[in-house]
């Protein structure tokens, strides 16, 4: 089974910008998702890169700011976020799955790691 790690998180100002990464134990055909759970919410899909690096936006709250992209020499996937609002302070999850579509079932999560916007 493929293991992921999170990193990149940390404070930022409102405004600001920040890019998250999610690397792979090794090279995978995994689809990779970003997900988020803000405190005492429940967890919200936010984008997928397909192995054949398609994406998918499932918020709109999140479509214009925020973008996927990955590079498989490294077996890594980023999230890059920019004009982040306080809204968006939430521990970010990646996932790995067969792919992009709704009934594709998730094969890995990793940790998480947080992002806390304030000024």
């Amino acid at each position: 089974q493929v293991q992921l790690v999170e990193s990149g998180g940390g404070l930022v100002q409102p405004g600001g910008s920040l890019r998250l990464s999610c690397a792979a134990s090794e090279s995978t055909y995994y689809a990779i998702g970003w997900f988020r759970q803000a405190p005492g919410k429940e967890r919200e899909g936010l984008l997928c890169i397909s192995s054949s690096e398609d994406s998918t936006y499932y918020t709109d709250s999140v479509k214009g700011r925020f973008t996927i992209s990955r590079d498989n020499a490294k077996n890594t996937v980023y999230l890059q976020m920019n004009n982040l609002k306080p809204e968006d302070t939430a521990v970010y999850y990646c996932a790995a799955s067969g792919g992009c579509n709704v009934d594709d079932l998730i094969n890995a999560w990793g940790k998480g790691t947080l992002v806390t916007v304030s000024s």
